[in-house]
């Protein structure tokens, strides 16, 4: 049971109520929330920028997203907007550009199909591909509306809070009762209830595959539900000044409101007071030796950076010493996790500077390649591209685009390379990429004036992430979103945040994870409003 505020720390000897390990989009709105609430929070980031994978970084005039450029969560009604709500709460705002379609599909067999953001407009355009399910495709994407109508109905905040869920009950009881049915689902059993067709089943798993990094099968029905829906109902907003604005405004509001935030700062250990079932989080120790003290400590980082276990240093665990709280310490329900869940791939990521006059009237912003279907999974199998300048011309020099592209990537194969090695690999790579990118943008190669090239080594020195990981995935089946860890650990006084807890990936659901955590972390300091957000 995590301790209250009442058995925590004494004030007196506690320099912050909170301190929050990492500026990632889901640390900064749990600070951001909590600062909001009154407590006296501290955000530590060990790189020189907030954001982490949802930063932005300049060179040369060009303004580069570090991770994806497809944004869920600006829309204006409901409270499955949770970046525009995030932001409201700290009396921030981001303009933001309409997208008319959340990416272009172009896939095996010359299936290509742009998902536009007007929902029955999408629906014409997958049937016309396949005329014979088009009851089966109405019937599955309209049951994603139902789980989104549910979600859409309440306020997203801690399902560990009795007082809340008895509050929001209250207020929609129907919609709870829905949300709860679709919690052990996973979007494959719901899509082969009501669709047949080999190809189209694919499809649905491509659909799953650009934002998850699994396959439907893998995929819970709940995130579906909101990805699938949301980006007709909110739609696909792209925040004006690039995705890293979204982070910098998070910590204008944290600073506004009393909060802080340090740059440099690298975290090394999870301070902690007490022996077996007393033990509790108190603080942090940086790698300049300073300690400072808190109440409560959240931990942004993932939980393979977290928690050491008995299987660390093999090939997908890092050494004990390198995790925040040590083995000694890390409760038994770690290693439970592990055995349901495994880092998902990092990626090989280009970001490149074109000119303007190689990019055809009328091509949409996102796109998504995949040659061949048994690639799906594969080692640089799918490729992502976002071109960002098609909704704001001011991230690049005047007559000329940001491609940014990327595709999965696992660590495993840039370990033990020589520094020419690495060097000749990343050249190499980036080329058949480029080659590969050609198909969509014909004389793509010659049109380059800028190149970047980040490997998966590059996202673990920046991100601090293990692996370069960008979160975990499935090892095996598991009942939709039901084993998910939540914000609370086995070790009193410390939280955790962001996609290695409920609902996962992506900026909207480390933005939910954000909003539980700090409504769990105000319940336990008393800091909660009694009525539940409009």
């Amino acid at each position: 049971m995590t301790a209250t505020a009442s058995t925590s720390t004494d004030p007196a000897t506690t320099a912050w109520d909170v301190i929050v390990i990492g500026s990632g989009i889901g640390g900064l709105v749990t600070a951001s929330q909590l600062a909001a609430k009154g407590a006296k929070v501290l955000v530590l980031e060990r790189y020189l920028i907030p954001g982490g994978s949802g930063g932005s970084f300049r060179r040369e005039g060009y303004t580069f997203d570090v991770g994806a450029s497809m944004i869920f969560g600006f829309g204006e009604k409901g409270h499955t907007n949770l970046l525009t709500r995030a932001l409201a709460d700290v009396g921030q705002r981001c303009d933001t550009v309409p997208d008319p379609a959340q990416l272009e599909y172009h896939l095996p067999g010359g299936l290509n199909v742009a998902v536009a953001r007007d929902y029955e407009q999408f629906l014409a355009d997958l049937t016309a591909r396949f005329p014979h399910e088009a009851k089966g495709i109405r019937a599955f994407y309209d049951t994603c509306w139902q789980v989104f109508n549910c979600l859409d109905a309440m306020p997203l905040l801690s399902l560990e809070d009795p007082a809340y869920l008895a509050k929001v009950f209250f207020r929609a009881p129907l919609a709870c009762l829905g949300l709860a049915r679709w919690l052990p689902f996973n979007v494959g059993d719901v899509a082969r209830q009501h669709i047949k067709d080999a190809q189209l089943l694919r499809f649905i798993d491509m659909e799953c595959f650009c934002w998850s990094v699994m396959p439907a099968d893998l995929t819970p029905m709940i995130n579906a539900g909101m990805v699938f829906s949301d980006r007709h109902a909110g739609g696909i907003n792209y925040p004006r000044g690039g995705v890293g604005v979204i982070a910098e405004k998070l910590v204008a509001g944290l600073e506004q409101h009393g909060g802080a935030i340090r740059y440099g700062a690298r975290v090394t250990q999870v301070l902690i007071e007490g022996d077996a079932a007393s033990a509790q989080a108190v603080g942090v120790k940086l790698a300049s030796g300073e300690e400072l003290r808190a109440r409560r400590v959240v931990s942004n980082a993932t939980r393979w950076d977290t928690f050491a276990t008995a299987e660390e240093g093999s090939d997908i665990h890092r050494p004990a010493a390198a995790a925040l709280v040590d083995a000694a310490h890390t409760p038994k329900s770690e290693a439970t996790w592990r055995r349901r869940y495994r880092p998902s791939p990092s990626f090989l990521s280009l970001h490149l500077g074109i000119d303007a006059a190689l990019v055809p009237e009328g091509f949409h912003c996102h796109h998504l390649l995949l040659e061949r279907w048994e690639e799906m999974e594969a080692e640089q199998g799918v490729v992502f591209v976002s071109m960002p300048t098609l909704l704001d011309p001011s991230l690049a020099p005047e007559g000329c685009h940001i491609l940014h592209t990327f595709t999965p990537s696992a660590m495993e194969h840039w370990r033990e390379l020589s520094p020419s090695a690495y060097r000749a690999k990343k050249e190499a790579d980036a080329a058949r990429l480029i080659q590969r990118l050609e198909a969509i943008l014909p004389g793509l190669k010659g049109a380059i004036r800028h190149q970047e090239i980040g490997t998966p080594r590059s996202h673990r020195r920046f991100l601090g992430r293990m692996g370069g990981s960008y979160g975990p995935i499935p090892a095996l089946r598991l009942p939709g979103l039901l084993p998910m860890p939540f914000n609370r650990t086995g070790l009193r006084g410390l939280y955790c945040v962001g996609d290695s807890c409920f609902p996962g990936q992506g900026l909207n659901a480390v933005a939910f994870s954000g909003f539980a955590c700090a409504h769990r972390i105000g319940a336990d300091l008393g800091l909660n409003p009694w009525a539940l957000p409009a």
